[in-house]
């Protein structure tokens, strides 16, 4: 495994983390989990990714069980704050009141005492910013967190985000936005930003939810078992972007890519992202061990520039661009 400095912080994090969203408490049980999480452990993976709105609460919990008994100062343990973790009206968004609130859910549900890093899930166009940053600023002065961050959050906002933090004196250090082969709308104004500002991206989705590992294959009716995209009766959810066949024949087209490489379509996914030198982590998710160790094989990897050039020939104009196509971007009515 090799590690990354989050953004400009001091602080490293292995370039491969772990993350729990749709896995724990919801798809795979503790036992599972537990496993899960010991693979990675096992195989050098320190940074592990959690939100308190997965799955009702319960993957935090999850996590913070499995986590049980490791030396809590090789960890680095990520969570967020924004969506809704109850009924009431308070129970979401990023006021000083759920902000506060909700620290202290997540290091209960975690057994910490702190987070390295408290992340704004999304951006809160109701509440002002001010009160936010406020919030995050007593959190890190407290102790309960060593630097906070964002996701998916627009330039703008993360400029003035960057600024409030500063005068604050705490630090953002990051950002985390969805990006792989297929999705790269934070190549043109977010990873440059980010790179002025000194924030790292801690990336999501590097394998499209499981498109890239090519199980999804152009024209099929029925889906992979146990898979994200398939229906109560096991045919495939073909309404989203990226299992429309002309994407799904496109990323067949990167298997020649992967074994000229050496890996598995998956792991060539992750090292794609890995390549892009503002990426600090790309988060991983699995309910299997075997697919934690077919992932990590990502790690280091130094993929020819030839390669990548084919790759992009090879996707074309599937490959989106556009940040106006990022739902999170829209402002709520």
């Amino acid at each position: 495994m090799e590690y990354r400095k989050l953004g400009t912080s001091g602080m490293y994090v292995s370039e491969i983390a772990y993350g729990n969203w749709v896995t724990h408490g919801d798809q795979i049980d503790q036992e599972a989990a537990t496993a899960c999480v010991r693979t990675a452990l096992d195989l050098g993976i320190t940074t592990f990714d959690t939100a308190d709105a997965y799955a009702g609460t319960r993957a935090e919990s999850a996590l913070g069980e499995a986590l049980a008994g490791v030396r809590r100062e090789g960890l680095e343990i990520f969570t967020k704050v924004y969506f809704p973790t109850g009924e009431g009206k308070n129970d979401r968004g990023l006021s000083r009141k759920h902000i506060m609130e909700s620290i202290n859910g997540s290091l209960r549900r975690l057994r910490t005492d702190y987070v390295d890093l408290y992340q704004a899930h999304r951006y809160d166009y109701e509440t002002p910013l001010e009160e936010t940053m406020q919030a995050f600023a007593d959190i890190v002065h407290a102790g309960k967190a060593h630097y906070i961050g964002v996701s998916e959050w627009t330039p703008d906002e993360i400029r003035a985000g960057h600024e409030l933090a500063t005068e604050l004196n705490i630090r953002l250090v990051s950002n985390q936005p969805q990006y792989n082969l297929l999705w790269r709308v934070i190549e043109a104004e977010v990873v440059p930003l980010s790179e002025e500002l000194g924030l790292g991206q801690i990336v999501w989705s590097p394998i499209a939810q499981g498109v890239l590992t090519g199980k999804y294959r152009p024209g099929a009716q029925t889906a992979p078992a146990e898979s994200r995209f398939s229906t109560a009766e096991g045919t495939v959810k073909a309404d989203h972007r990226y299992l429309q066949d002309t994407v799904l024949e496109r990323v067949q087209a990167l298997r020649p890519l992967a074994e000229e490489a050496g890996l598995s379509m998956a792991a060539f996914a992750v090292a794609w992202v890995l390549q892009n030198k503002n990426v600090s982590a790309a988060i991983i998710g699995a309910s299997k061990p075997e697919q934690i160790k077919d992932n990590v094989t990502a790690s280091g990897v130094a993929l020819d520039p030839a390669l990548l050039a084919k790759a992009d020939e090879v996707l074309g104009d599937v490959v989106e661009r556009d940040p106006s196509k990022v739902e999170s971007f829209l402002k709520r009515a």
